[in-house]
């Protein structure tokens, strides 16, 4: 029997990818969880053998949730199941050791064998998406530019991002303009849009 967690924040998806699962003979449902911060300790007290794990749950994301999910239970499969097909979310996965990346809207019977596939030692990668992540390349900012771009979303200004990171306004403002020049736009909120929508943030 494989034992699977599924963290999803949408009750209702989540209901009925356990309802869908559950029907398979191999598999069962032995945990689920609402948000990232849930699926790290229902994980680390019920050990599954697979994690499945949305990307986009309030406070901590699926794949923070993922690192720390196999550091924590190193002999759990974590798989990222998304409606957001986002080059950068694919090579973010993996870094995070995820060893599957599937779109959502597939259908059930695709998802139980790409569980068995995964608890067989392969890594399950929806072909469109690792298309769009090699045309896609690699993520060009670092990772201050990447925090820097995150903490000005929503209009902060220089110095709440600046009083936000433990930076100086000077510093925040050379790293704007490096994000900048690298994502090819013309000011930060081009920036960022242009990241979150490579799935870079």
């Amino acid at each position: 029997m494989i034992r699977v967690m599924l963290a999803e924040d949408q009750n209702l998806v989540r209901g009925a990818l356990a309802a869908l699962l559950g029907l398979e003979e191999d598999l069962e449902i032995v945990a689920e969880a609402a948000d990232g911060a849930e699926a790290v300790a229902v994980a680390r007290r019920v050990r599954p053998d697979v994690a499945l794990l949305d990307i986009e749950m309030p406070g901590k994301d699926g794949l923070t949730a993922a690192a720390e999910i196999r550091a924590a239970v190193p002999e759990c499969h974590v798989m990222i199941l998304t409606t957001f097909g986002r080059p950068g979310y694919l090579r973010r996965a993996m870094e995070a050791g995820a060893s599957a990346f599937l779109i959502k809207d597939g259908p059930a019977e695709q998802l139980a064998a790409a569980i068995r596939r995964v608890v067989a030692g392969e890594r399950v990668i929806d072909p469109a998406l690792a298309a769009a992540a090699l045309s896609a390349g690699p993520n060009p900012l670092s990772q201050r530019e990447r925090d820097v771009l995150t903490a000005g979303a929503g209009g902060a200004t220089i110095a709440d991002i600046a009083s936000r990171l433990h930076l100086s306004e000077g510093t925040v403002r050379n790293y704007l303009s490096s994000a900048i020049t690298k994502v090819g736009v013309r000011n930060r909120i081009e920036a960022a849009q242009a990241a979150e929508r490579n799935g870079w943030l």
